[in-house]
């Protein structure tokens, strides 16, 4: 298979060298990296080139690498059931570029394409609906960011007196951050309560 794979990328970097910038076979997975500008041309070769046939789109998601100027990787999964092959495609981009939807190839696109917005918060131009598909209505920031508060900005809850939803601002009262340290990983020199009942039992 990794022969094979080898094979496979070094054909799609034979026939578009304007668009790949490198690939490589690592655990017998062929990823291979692209320029965002050169995607939809570039998933567009996959699905139709003979040797290829990526005709099923399979995921689509994104890595957040906060330290780095291009902060986010775009990363698409595909199939080729004709070829029985799999290739990961993935492109670095900066946190306000606009990446080109490609659901006019792919319409199953549409959906991944709107978690990625709804969790990493980029952007696809051309989507046909680019709205939050996984988080409520005035969802403040991006779940899946590094950045992101494990917290959360907006907690939801259900109010008994008015009968109805409402979100307020998170707040942590002090009795949940207060510990009794009974707990053996805390590396405390004492003993636990019902230790005494073992030492018993062995006299």
């Amino acid at each position: 298979m990794n022969t094979a794979l080898k094979e496979l990328g070094a054909h799609i970097a034979a026939k578009r060298p304007d668009c790949v910038l490198s690939w490589d076979v690592i655990l017998d997975e062929l990823t291979v990296l692209i320029a965002p500008s050169s995607l939809v041309t570039f998933v567009e070769f996959l699905k139709t080139d003979k040797t290829c046939q990526f005709t099923t789109l399979v995921d689509i998601t994104a890595v957040d690498y906060p330290e780095r100027e291009e902060r986010f990787d775009v990363v698409y999964h595909f199939l080729s059931m004709y070829q029985n092959h799999r290739i990961r495609v993935k492109c670095a981009v900066r946190e306000a570029d606009m990446v080109p939807s490609i659901t006019d190839l792919h319409p199953s696109a549409d959906w991944f394409e709107r978690e990625v917005f709804d969790m990493f918060g980029i952007l696809f131009s051309g989507h046909p609906d680019l709205r939050r598909i996984l988080t409520d209505y005035g969802f403040r920031g991006h779940p899946l960011r590094k950045d992101f508060p494990t917290t959360g900005y907006t907690e939801v809850r259900y109010d008994e007196a008015l009968k109805r939803v409402v979100y307020e601002p998170v707040s942590l009262v002090q009795e949940y951050r207060q510990f009794d340290f009974m707990s053996p990983w805390e590396g405390a020199d004492y003993i636990i309560p019902g230790d005494e009942k073992a030492d018993g039992a062995k006299g």
